[in-house]
């Protein structure tokens, strides 16, 4: 169990810096056309692929997270542009260049408005060959380290029957067209939650290793269970299949309040019981306000877990309200809202996240 403890939070520390650059960086790498922007950034001094496609698309929501990859891969190809276009917002510009369906991916040359329709596979490794092929590049697609936990049968006990971990497991097989469909949306939670050491987001190759699927009564592909610290006979998933669906899930299940980006929400720290004794503290006198701070100790004594660590930053903002007067609540919100507001480390934001959340039950 050490070494596992071990092995994942070098994993997470390993790749936080190269993961947080590439989920940051790739959306904006992908240059958003329009009818104002399209001439004077495609056909211009350097060669362009653009995607034309639209928000409802099945087939455009597939591919995005390939495309994110390529624009990202290509950012600092100085001859090369990565594009796209929404024919739903910019219905002229897509009828222009005959896109009748969706996605349509087209190359423009270097200097030209003519393009060359694209009718490769839709991976970004096959997008890249094109395009190094058509602009004289020489690009590798950067492929960003997961943060799904990967089960075989030497470590799935380990890490599952963890009665210290909530795990949510999907049993897949690999040439499975649904699991290849979830993948990149289960990559997006296990990212969502890698922060958080309760919790782990893994997956298995159940074709690789069947008596551990036929053990957990797997009969299709993805199978999707959830191992709470409570139950490791494994509850089946039957919830939805988008980001949303599993990001509520998990905050239901194990207590916690991460949105979609994998950041605290404004519930994050907040323990009920604490909350009602901190109005106490703030309408109470200058001396029954420490009558109140003795019963918030007393509570605090009885939480374990995330709550007992919560509760010692509740305390600490009851200290400091005493010593520093009534403004100190909104005066220090303020300060970590600037804070928050520059590039720092999740783990950072999180820690001055769950700070500013406490704190703004002593301001309300």
């Amino acid at each position: 169990m050490e070494m596992y403890q071990i092995w994942s939070r070098r994993i997470a520390l390993g790749a936080f810096a190269f993961v947080l650059l590439f989920l940051s960086a790739s959306a904006d790498d992908v240059v958003v056309l329009s009818e104002d922007n399209f001439e004077k950034e495609v056909g211009q001094d350097r060669g362009a692929l653009v995607e034309f496609y639209a928000p409802w698309c099945g087939h455009c929501k597939k591919l995005a997270p390939e495309y994110e990859k390529l624009g990202s891969s290509f950012k600092k190809a100085k001859s090369v542009l990565i594009g796209k276009v929404d024919c739903d917002e910019h219905k002229s510009l897509c009828s222009k260049y005959g896109v009748s369906g969706y996605p349509t991916i087209q190359w423009f040359p270097k200097g030209s408005l003519e393009p060359k329709k694209y009718e490769g596979p839709r991976t970004a490794d096959s997008l890249a060959e094109f395009v190094n092929t058509e602009g004289g590049t020489n690009v590798k697609i950067a492929t960003a380290p997961s943060n799904v936990v990967v089960l075989t049968s030497e470590n799935f006990n380990e890490v599952v029957l963890d009665e210290t971990k909530d795990v949510l497991v999907e049993f897949y097989a690999p040439w499975c067209g649904h699991c290849k469909s979830l993948a990149p949306t289960y990559e997006k939670v296990a990212t969502a939650f890698k922060l958080e050491e309760d919790v782990v987001i893994a997956n298995l190759d159940a074709d690789k290793y069947k008596d551990l699927a036929e053990k957990y009564d797997v009969s299709g592909f993805p199978t999707l269970k959830f191992f709470p610290k409570g139950n490791k006979a494994g509850e089946e998933y039957g919830g939805g299949r988008d980001l949303d669906d599993f990001v509520a899930f998990i905050n239901e299940k194990s207590g916690t309040s991460r949105d979609v980006k994998g950041q605290l929400t404004s519930q994050a720290g907040i323990v009920e019981s604490l909350d009602v004794l901190v109005k106490e503290f703030v309408a109470a006198s200058d001396e029954e306000k420490k009558f109140v701070f003795t019963r918030m100790e007393e509570e605090v004594e009885k939480l374990k877990g995330s709550a007992s660590r919560h509760g010692k930053i509740y305390l600490k903002a009851a200290k400091n309200y005493l010593e520093k007067g009534s403004d100190y609540a909104k005066n220090e919100i303020q300060r970590l809202q600037r804070i928050l507001d520059k590039s720092i480390s999740p783990a950072k934001a999180d820690e001055l996240t769950l700070k500013k959340n406490i704190l703004s039950t002593y301001a309300a």
